[in-house]
């Protein structure tokens, strides 16, 4: 069935958050991205999956890394690539997202890549246009395609998910990441663990099917991957800790609280990173750390994702 706004047009399929998947879903979009990360090995990077196809970066948060591996991505796919400057835009000057969302509809893009400092944003705006959108991150809600990264990341080194032990430790309070990556590793059978000082853990963590720490040392004992997350001072209204030295003596991953780990463990880290903080230097650029691999897989992931958006032959949410 088409789009009954858009005749012609493919089923509007979105990707809102890692909770409006299915495990077959998963499955497919990871098969998908693994078979996409040889596009980026090759010489020649372009296919034509998205030929004619109009793509939409709106980020209302600045984001340079997430930014450019969706337009990568969608030029890759063979896309018509824009991204909408919203420093420059009418939203400053009083314009509603539902304006937004009008004016945009208007240009008929066919999917619209989203970043939003406010939680629920992104799926708003995704009930007014007759587009595929996808969710870049929406305030401390969800984070899909970062989630999908790293569990590709993980599936690549590893050969699975399923039975790994995967510690989150720092900000889980503010993190749209450690909640997507909860419900994606969770979903795919992992034993997942978070790590924190109390003031930076959600009420009712636990609810989410993970074991809490909070303490460093005993989190990390054992696991397979240690994924660490950024302070994210810009959410903070209030004093959550002390200050970032005693946060790193505490919670900064260095060598000797990664010792707790497998002595094959990963680590992990969504960026930008703040070295001194939340890891040491020297774990960063050290023989266990896959971040560099993490940017390599979400060009291939969003490739994966805006792919299958466009397929009329896969069933999906936003049918």
């Amino acid at each position: 069935m088409t789009d009954p706004a858009r005749p012609g047009t493919a089923p509007r399929r979105h990707l809102l958050g890692i909770a409006g998947l299915s495990l077959p879903d998963i499955h497919e979009l990871m098969d998908r991205a693994d078979a996409a990360v040889s596009v980026s090995l090759g010489l020649d990077k372009k296919k034509t999956a998205l030929r004619g196809r109009t793509q939409i970066n709106l980020f209302f948060e600045a984001s340079t890394r997430t930014q450019a591996s969706f337009e990568l991505a969608g030029k890759r796919l063979g896309a018509d690539v824009m991204n909408m400057s919203v420093a420059n835009s009418s939203v400053k000057k009083g314009e509603t997202l539902i304006d937004t969302a009008m004016t945009l509809n208007a240009m008929r893009p066919d999917i619209l890549v989203v970043r939003h400092h406010a939680a629920g944003a992104v799926a708003l705006l995704a009930q007014k246009v007759a587009c595929s959108v996808v969710n870049a991150g929406d305030g401390a809600h969800e984070h899909p395609t970062q989630a999908l990264l790293d569990a590709l990341t993980i599936r690549r080194r590893k050969g699975r998910v399923a039975r790994l032990v995967v510690t989150i430790c720092g900000d889980v309070l503010h993190s749209r990441v450690a909640r997507s990556n909860i419900l994606l590793l969770n979903a795919l059978g992992a034993e997942v663990r978070v790590v924190a000082p109390s003031t930076l853990l959600p009420s009712g963590i636990e609810n989410m099917g993970v074991r809490v720490f909070r303490h460093m040392e005993d989190g990390l004992s054992g696991a397979d991957v240690v994924m660490m997350l950024r302070l994210q001072r810009e959410r903070m209204q209030g004093s959550f800790v002390p200050s970032v030295r005693e946060y790193f003596r505490f919670f900064g991953l260095d060598a000797q609280k990664l010792a707790r780990a497998k002595t094959d463990a990963l680590v992990m880290h969504p960026g930008p990173m703040n070295r001194g903080v939340e890891i040491a230097s020297e774990i960063a650029d050290g023989p266990q750390s896959v971040i560099e691999e993490q940017v390599e897989m979400g060009v291939a992931v969003r490739m994966a994702v805006m792919e299958w958006m466009m397929d009329t032959n896969a069933a999906g949410p936003g049918r």
